[in-house]
């Protein structure tokens, strides 16, 4: 078994705990206070806008073969996700350029961009959000919101293109061979913050 389908393996009870989690289940039902979804995206954006400067430290390490795929990986966060952010701002009141760092998306951006300066490290540490979005949105696509502002969402996320760019990650990470152990800790602490990253307020009692 490669490296992946042993992370694989590690995430799922991590995914589902996810999917159990206010937000999501809000986002899944289509009745998510716009509150909560404003306050994530604003987050998520300023996420995003990081998660593109994480690709862009790994492309400068990566071998030829990953490179393309990285420079593919950062254009599509770059115009794909923080379109969609920029296109569900309005209709949330969202203030994108004034949103400030919260502790859940500064720790977890920080963590990222620390485990960049290892190529294969790099790697298993940010593919907890490209794997943990692709199946949250293929999971949820089966049963979509109604509301449209949630389920474009969803759309994003269930796209088999996107799919296709977090399978292509599985594979540069066992092609990298970053050390098990060390690829599994990285991993676990990248679902870690995956799930802690919706607490945005409203969401807990």
């Amino acid at each position: 078994m490669g490296i992946s389908a042993d992370l694989h393996a590690i995430g799922r009870p991590m995914l589902d705990a996810q999917l159990a989690h206010p937000t999501v289940r809000g986002i899944a039902a289509g009745d998510l206070p716009e509150a909560v979804f404003r306050s994530w995206l604003e987050q998520d954006y300023l996420y995003l806008l990081d998660y593109v400067r994480v690709f862009s430290r790994l492309a400068w390490q990566a071998p030829d073969a990953h490179l393309g795929d990285l420079v593919d990986l950062a254009h599509s966060t770059w115009h794909d996700e923080l379109d969609l952010h920029r296109t569900l701002s309005a209709g949330f009141g969202a203030d994108l350029d004034g949103a400030v760092k919260g502790p859940a998306c500064a720790a977890y951006t920080a963590f990222l961009l620390e485990s960049a300066a290892d190529y294969g490290e790099g790697l298993a540490a940010l593919y907890p959000c490209m794997w943990g979005y692709s199946t949250l949105g293929r999971i949820l696509a089966a049963d979509p919101p109604a509301e449209p502002r949630y389920r474009a969402w969803v759309d994003t996320y269930a796209d088999p293109a996107f799919a296709a760019l977090s399978a292509r990650i599985a594979v540069m990470i066992d092609e990298a061979a970053p050390d098990p152990a060390r690829a599994r800790e990285l991993f676990v602490r990248g679902m870690e913050h995956e799930l802690a990253f919706w607490d945005v307020p409203g969401t807990r009692s």
